[in-house]
Order: structure tokens, then C-alpha cells, then sequence
């Protein structure tokens, strides 16, 4: 099938495609939107973010839905007020303004009498996050008595951020006879659960993508010092001034350095955490949006639901330990058929997860070299000399050459040439800070180590069903910290929390890295234990204790 027109859909619903300038559908939309238009049927939707999918399920839902009927027929579920309000959006627009079908949404951190106002009114098709939703079920502000499609959109992030219970709930309210519509980027084992509760006979839709990716994002990856990342990630920006993107760091506190170490050095940049408030977070994605900041630092659970046109890089401070999160990230570029870069700043100990990813993504990481300072400075004068030749003459300017001109008398062409060549790099010498080499071999360094270095026992409460195993744990605390593998004794890894054991002239640099940082959503906790170095023991004066016996 090649046109929306042969999908199925009714001739309003085309029309409002055709008016968005949709020529050709994706993948996934070919696939599914037949399906769904036919038959009451539950369905799971394979495919990543970028790929469509909110038309394959948005153009079937307000095609079916009846206008004439003012009660709750269709439900979208998100993980996010971002998300939301763009599934919000798009749905509105696909319904081509008819006046008789509204579209609501309702989510946290908003004024919730007035989305009960909205919802009193009569609507067809609700989008909501969970935790909103069960709260206005709780009030009995909505009815699901009637609903007959439910759409779990983004449904693995959503388990990721820990609302299973919120769904669960939800769905106890939706009546027997409905159609569940499921969306995911990956079939963890917690969807796997749902599937099975919740749906019957479920057709299963994936798309070619891999799970990994689609075609049209190139992964990469850059081989540093762990101290060196924030320095190679500026080279890359110096090295692309057309560079946008969302660089991605494990806690709240990291995103904020990250984030001011940038804007101290002239980048345009701002970070986007947990602990902002909804106000802030607008401005910040308002701000991205409109390009006035080049680069988002975000923590994985703060970015879930943001979707942004036309990002070129995605960048990993950090690999993350579950590799769902790994292709959510990535899936943040490379949409509606433009190209775009994942790239993973890997220091030497964090090669081993670059290629378990490649193993289980079933992806092909290409290795790329951290721009130098020559480079940059060529790529940057090359760009600054097209951009002087390109320019158009003022109409007005030859009234004012002939002021200007005894300043160049007796230069040749090449002489004015070279002194404007020499400004640009006095300007780069200013600014460029550092030359040396980023780079560093395959092979890892070996870290020399004092056996006789003292070591201090901290607590933190995260564990095995965090990290897995004790090599996650070292490149959790390792990535968040800065602090090196040979730093690190032992580690005593347990379910829920972790034993470990550190340098002592790092132990303050650690529990501050932490103090503020959160794990999916989890405050994390630090504390100090025992000392572990090598304890002194007195000598036993033997002769004095044979003396008291002999008495």
C-alpha cells in the first residue's frame, strides 16, 4: 500500500492527512492501520519512537469512534505530560476539526478542577498519564463503563517509571468488551505480563527496525579517559556548529554539572532533571524547542516523552544498565526520515557494555575519533570564509569603501586576506583551551595500585535488581562519582542494597556526587561504614604473662 487513501480510512481522515503533507505511510502504519480499522482486536505494536506509530493508532481511533456519542469511547495512556499533550495534539488534528469529536487531555502538575470541567462536557477520547487518570477514577470524575479502545502508548516506559499498579487499576475500571492497543519499543518480561492479563489473542506487529533501532540512526562510540568525556563531548559541538541534541548522565546532580560546566564555557545549554517543577521544565523544553539551547542534559527518567524534531546527535555520558533505556535514548533522533547520530562516550572498563549492546541490540557500532584541535580550527575557518563569500553585497557599501580604503593601501590581496584569516584564529587560540589527544587505544591501561591504601566502607542502597551484577555496580558508582576502577575495593552486592568499598581521600567526593541523585525515580541514600584498612594489633608481652603463672 502506498497512500493513506488505500489504509481504509474515511475520506475526512484522509483529507486531514493529505492537509499535514503525509504522502507516503511508515512502516508500522502500513501494518497496523488496515488491522485495526477491520477488526475489533487487541494488538501490540513493536517499533521505536520516530517511527509513526502515533498516527498508526491515532488515525484508526478517531476514525472509529462514533462524534454523535458525547461519553468516553477511546483512552490513550502516556507516561508523560509532554507525550500527552503532543499525542493531544496530533489527535486533534488528525480528527480534522469536526466539531462534535473532542479530544481532552488530563495529567499531573496541572490545575485538576478544570480537566474535570473539561471532562463534564463530554468528550470522545481521553489522553492521560496514569497517575492523573487514577486520581480523577478515585473522585469518579470519568467513566470507563463505555470505553471501547484503550491504547497503552510508550507502555514500557511506563513500567519502567513504576506504574504497573496505576495501570492495573485503570484497567480494572475498562468494561470486558473492549480493545486493547499496546505500543512499545521493546517486549520486556513486564509486558509480556500484561499481555497475558489483560489481552485476548493479541496480533503482534513489529516492524524491521530491529530492537535496537531504525536504519536511520548510526551508532557510535568515542574512546576516552572517564575524566575526558565532558572535554570530548565540547569538541564534538566545537567541531559541528549545525550539532543538535540531548546528552543523557545517570543522576540529577551529574545533568547539572554537566549542564553549567557547558554554559561556562559559551555553549548553549540547560539540564532537565527530576527535581525541576513543572513551570521550569516548560521553559527549559520551550526554550530547546526554539533552538535557544543547543543542548538538553537529561537524566533518563526526565526525558522520558520528550519528542523533539530534528535532533542530530544523542549522546551517553554513560551506558545505561537496562538496554531498553539505551534504545529509548537513541530513539530520540533519527525520526521522520532524517538522519541521526547515538554516540556513547566509553571509557577503556565500559567497552565490554558497548559490545554486549552490539551483541543484544544486534547492532554495529562504529568507532570514531574525538575531533583534535586542528580539525576543529579548519572545520570552523572553512565554515567562517564560505560564510564571508557567501554573503551579499549591501547596495550601500561602495559608499563607504572609499573611506575605508587608504586603510589597506599598498596591501595585496593575500596581505588583507591573511590579517582576516589571523583575527578568526587569535579568536580560536582565545577559546579552544586544550590540545592534547582525546583518544586512547582498545586496550585498557593498567592502573597501578598501593596495596597499602586505606580503604572506607560506604552503604548505598541500590542492588542486584538495579545493576545486576558487581560490573554494573562498578560502572554505576564509577560514572557517577568520576572516580576510577583501581579506586574501588570490594564490593558486597546484595538484593536491594550495596556494601562497598573506596579510597579514603575519595570518600567525599563520592557521597557528594550522590547526595542529590535519584535512580528511576528513587532518592538514593549514602552512608559511611567500618573502615577496612589493615587493622593494628599490639604485640602480646609473653614473658610478663609467664610470670603471673609462675607466681
Amino acid at each position: 500500500m502506498s497512500t493513506f487513501a488505500e489504509l481504509g480510512l474515511s475520506q475526512p481522515i484522509v483529507s486531514s492527512v493529505e492537509r499535514l503533507g503525509f504522502v507516503e505511510p511508515t512502516e508500522i502504519q502500513s501494518d497496523i492501520i488496515p488491522l485495526l480499522l477491520k477488526q475489533q482486536v487487541d494488538c501490540i505494536g513493536l517499533a521505536q519512537t520516530g517511527t509513526g506509530k502515533t498516527a498508526a493508532f491515532g488515525l484508526p481511533l478517531v476514525d472509529r469512534v462514533e462524534a454523535k456519542q458525547s461519553h468516553v469511547q477511546g483512552l490513550v495512556l502516556a507516561p508523560t505530560r509532554e507525550l500527552c499533550l503532543q499525542i493531544t495534539k496530533e489527535l486533534i488534528t488528525f480528527s480534522g476539526g469536526q466539531p462534535d469529536l473532542q479530544v481532552t487531555s488530563v495529567y499531573g502538575g496541572a490545575d485538576i478542577q478544570r480537566q474535570i470541567r473539561a471532562l463534564r462536557k463530554g468528550v470522545q477520547i481521553v489522553v492521560a498519564t496514569p497517575g492523573r487518570l487514577r486520581d480523577l477514577l478515585r473522585r469518579r470524575a470519568i467513566s470507563l463503563d463505555k470505553l471501547r479502545y484503550l491504547v497503552l502508548d510508550e507502555a514500557d516506559e511506563m513500567l519502567n517509571m513504576g506504574f504497573r499498579e496505576e495501570i492495573d487499576d485503570v484497567l480494572s475500571h475498562c468494561p470486558q468488551e473492549r480493545s486493547v492497543w499496546l505500543f512499545s519499543a521493546t517486549m520486556s518480561s513486564e509486558i509480556r505480563k500484561i499481555t497475558q492479563a489483560y489481552m485476548k489473542d493479541p496480533v503482534v506487529i513489529e516492524t524491521d527496525s530491529g530492537p535496537g533501532g531504525h536504519a536511520q540512526i548510526d551508532h557510535q562510540y568515542a574512546l576516552v579517559h572517564r575524566n575526558d568525556k565532558l572535554e570530548a563531548l565540547k569538541r564534538f559541538m566545537d567541531a559541528d556548529p549545525e550539532l543538535y541534541g540531548v546528552t543523557f548522565c545517570r543522576t540529577r546532580a551529574e545533568s547539572n554539572d554537566v549542564a553549567e560546566e557547558l554554559v561556562k564555557a559559551g555553549y548553549m545549554a540547560d539540564a532537565i532533571h527530576g527535581e525541576l517543577k513543572q513551570p521550569q521544565r516548560d521553559r527549559v523544553m520551550k526554550r530547546f524547542r526554539n533552538r535557544e539551547i543547543r543542548m538538553l542534559v537529561a537524566t533518563d527518567v526526565a526525558a522520558r516523552g520528550i519528542d523533539v524534531e530534528k535532533l542530530t546527535h544523542i549522546f551517553h555520558l554513560n551506558i545505561p544498565d537496562d538496554r531498553a533505556f539505551y534504545t529509548h535514548r537513541s530513539g530520540r533522533t533519527g525520526r521522520a526520515g532524517e538522519k541521526g547520530i547515538s554516540m556513547v562516550l566509553a571509557s577503556p572498563g565500559q567497552m565490554r557494555f558497548v559490545q554486549d549492546l552490539e551483541r543484544s541490540l544486534k547492532l554495529d557500532f562504529e568507532r570514531v575519533q574525538v575531533p583534535d584541535a586542528k580539525s576543529i580550527l579548519q572545520h570552523q575557518l572553512q565554515q567562517e570564509m564560505e560564510s564571508i563569500a557567501s554573503t551579499d553585497i549591501h547596495p550601500h557599501a561602495d559608499n563607504y569603501l572609499w573611506e575605508l580604503e587608504p586603510l589597506f593601501a599598498g596591501m595585496t590581496r593575500e596581505e588583507i586576506l591573511m590579517r582576516l584569516l589571523s583575527r578568526s584564529l587569535q579568536a580560536f587560540d582565545r577559546q579552544r583551551g586544550e590540545n592534547r589527544d582525546l583518544n586512547l587505544s582498545k586496550k585498557k591501561p593498567r592502573e597501578q595500585r598501593r596495596s597499602d591504601e586505606k580503604k572506607v566502607r560506604l552503604f548505598i542502597n541500590i542492588g542486584a535488581v538495579d545493576v545486576k551484577d558487581k560490573g554494573g555496580f562498578l560502572s554505576f558508582l564509577c560514572d557517577g562519582s568520576g572516580i576510577t576502577g583501581s579506586q574501588v575495593g570490594k564490593i558486597d552486592l546484595q538484593r536491594i542494597h550495596t556494601f562497598f568499598d573506596v579510597d579514603e581521600d575519595v570518600v567525599d567526593q563520592v557521597k557528594k556526587s550522590f547526595r542529590h541523585a535519584e535512580l528511576n525515580g528513587r532518592q538514593l541514600r549514602i552512608n559511611s561504614g567500618v573502615s577496612t584498612g589493615k587493622p593494628k594489633f599490639k604485640k602480646k608481652k609473653k614473658g610478663k604473662k609467664k610470670a603471673k603463672k609462675n607466681k
